[in-house]
């Protein structure tokens, strides 16, 4: 039987956005992949992206945020940036078997205004990431 695959989802600070990423294929992938997420720097798990999430009623507060780790890096199978700035600046990878795919999606931590207006930035892109994952999962059946 074949191990799972790893499905690496990198951001600039590994706080909102990827985070996310992680627990929408947790959830969504259930069983078939092993799933990491890490950031250029490590900027804390965003409270906020915890909030939205469970709004969606998964849990992601034991997520830490990590930096890249090139061990994993260069064994996953998909790696994934969420932002430019980490596509742009993502370690290079020497599994050339690797597929890396860029889904970019603004990053609801530098919202502004409200504190509801910031929440729904944080939850347009929580349902944007959850929209993408889908596709995803439908493309590597």
């Amino acid at each position: 039987m074949k191990e799972k695959s790893l499905v690496y989802f990198l951001c600039t600070g590994n706080s909102c956005r990827s985070q996310m990423a992680e627990g929408w294929m947790k959830e969504l992938g259930k069983d078939r992949f092993e799933v990491k997420s890490a950031g250029l720097e490590a900027h804390g798990l965003n409270p906020r992206a915890v909030e939205v999430m469970q709004e969606a009623g998964i849990d992601i507060s034991s997520q830490t945020s990590d930096v890249i780790d090139p061990e994993i890096l260069n064994r996953a199978d998909y790696v994934i940036t969420l932002c430019g700035h980490a596509d742009e600046h993502c370690p290079v990878i020497s599994n050339r078997d690797v597929v890396k795919q860029h889904w970019g999606f603004d990053d609801p931590a530098k919202a502004t205004g409200s504190e509801e207006a910031i929440m729904n930035s944080f939850r347009v892109v929580r349902d944007a990431i959850q929209k993408r994952m889908r596709q995803f999962l439908e493309e590597v059946k």
